[in-house]
């Protein structure tokens, strides 16, 4: 589990490092599924404050340094070769995507297959759809059945406090 002050540090050291801090700034947000951002319009990145509480140090480490990855990348670079080879020059071991856990208890629809499969979505879902662990097609089988629960600000405050 990082602690956020530190993350901040760490964050604030590799803009200074490798970017203007000027220019680029850092901050956390309330994402539940990405880990981190590299905003070009704002020019910030942001690391999930509700994923930070649940990565170790090394883990939060190779976020900041995919995302000042895509800074220094540019707009166009995107998850390629150029990107590839600056990420890598920088320290950066990763995959280009977040494999890791999410903030599942913030999610406001709750979905489960016959089989008793669990997913979960921060938006309301919109088609009809089917257990991928079950079946890779649609398959009216396995129909997903979904569940609307009430995220309460306590909640969203217990899950943030586990970052701190």
């Amino acid at each position: 589990m990082s602690d956020l002050v530190r993350v901040r540090l760490w964050a604030d050291s590799l803009i200074k490092l490798h970017l203007d801090p000027s220019v680029w700034s850092f901050g956390f947000d309330n994402a539940k599924r990405r880990a981190g951002l590299c905003n070009f319009t704002t020019k910030r990145i942001t690391v999930s404050r509700y994923l930070a509480s649940r990565f170790d140090d090394d883990e939060i480490h190779q976020i900041l340094l995919h995302e000042v990855a895509h800074a220094i990348a540019g707009p166009r670079a995107g998850h390629g070769q150029t990107w590839k080879r600056i990420a890598a020059d920088l320290g950066y071991v990763g995959s280009r995507e977040h494999h890791g856990e999410t903030a599942d208890e913030l999610a406001p629809w709750v979905g489960s297959c016959p089989n008793g499969h669990t997913l979960y979505r921060y938006r309301k879902p919109k088609h009809h759809t089917s257990c991928g662990v079950c079946s890779r097609r649609f398959d009216p089988r396995f129909a997903i059945s979904w569940q609307h629960r009430v995220i309460t600000p306590a909640m969203r405050q217990r899950a943030a406090a586990k970052a701190s």
